[in-house]
């Protein structure tokens, strides 16, 4: 059913925008969870760490120093050279971070599309707006993210413009048919046979590759997790904390690979 199709559209679109939300749980792949209660920012000499509630507020990270709040702490020779290490696998992690978040939305933008070809009053204009949404995207990634630079609010921002502004249009046009195929219309109602199975014919080869992706970059920010958890270094007695990641099996046994 359309319903179904549009309902799957928007939980993707939700899960894309909130890869640039401060403390939320980002999935990479159906499996992969990423917890943070902080906001990340990169730029040429620091990886910083910021958030609104509970302490520290702010971290900064910068050639294996590390700064808290309001000082600069004293590290051992150990978690320093961790610190290094957690700050150049960000960095690296970066590109593929891109190319990982501009698939993603890329597919739900092609999903979009094959609805408003399907279904649609008007499928030029929405192909041409489902266009013009990833010269956006394309844009905003490119401003958002790179060896030297990410910002997680520019990130979801700019996702949340480029999909966000095609949605309307298409479910404009996809109510549309449904309202023809409800009052009678055979022909109409044709089209929404099978939908999901056309807009899955569509996307699932890149998914699927999508999903292995995922995967090895989820093992990164699994290292990253662990060089975190390794820290000696506490914060009024606390560890610091600074992410979750966990990788569920695909048979979904509760606690496996939980760092």
């Amino acid at each position: 059913m359309p319903s179904l199709t549009l309902f799957r559209l928007a939980a993707a679109i939700a899960t894309l925008v909130a890869c640039g939300a401060a403390g939320a749980e980002v999935r990479i792949d159906g499996r992969c969870e990423i917890d943070s209660p902080y906001q990340l920012t990169l730029n040429e000499r620091s990886l910083i760490l910021t958030r609104q509630d509970g302490e520290p507020k702010a971290l900064v990270m910068r050639q294996g120093r590390l700064f808290v709040d309001d000082r600069w702490v004293e590290l051992g020779a150990q978690d320093s050279q961790r610190l290094a290490e957690f700050e150049r696998g960000t960095r690296a992690a970066m590109p593929e971070t891109q190319a990982i978040a501009r698939e993603a939305a890329d597919i739900a933008l092609v999903a979009l599309g094959e609805v408003a070809a399907k279904l649609g009053n008007h499928p030029d204009r929405t192909q041409a707006k489902v266009a013009q949404a990833r010269k956006q995207l394309d844009a905003s990634l490119r401003d958002a993210i790179g060896p030297t630079r990410f910002s997680g609010k520019r990130l979801g921002d700019g996702i949340g413009k480029a999909v966000g502004e095609a949605v309307p249009l298409v479910i404009g046009d996809v109510g549309g048919a449904v309202s023809a195929a409800l009052s009678g219309d055979v022909k109409r109602f044709e089209q929404l046979d099978n939908l999901d199975a056309q807009i899955e014919a569509a996307v699932q080869p890149r998914a699927d590759a999508l999903e292995r992706r995922g995967e090895r970059l989820c093992q990164r920010m699994l290292d990253l997790d662990a060089l975190e958890n390794a820290l000696s270094y506490r914060f009024d007695g606390r560890a610091l904390d600074l992410l979750k990641v966990e990788l569920k099996p695909k048979d979904d046994t509760p606690g496996a690979g939980k760092r």
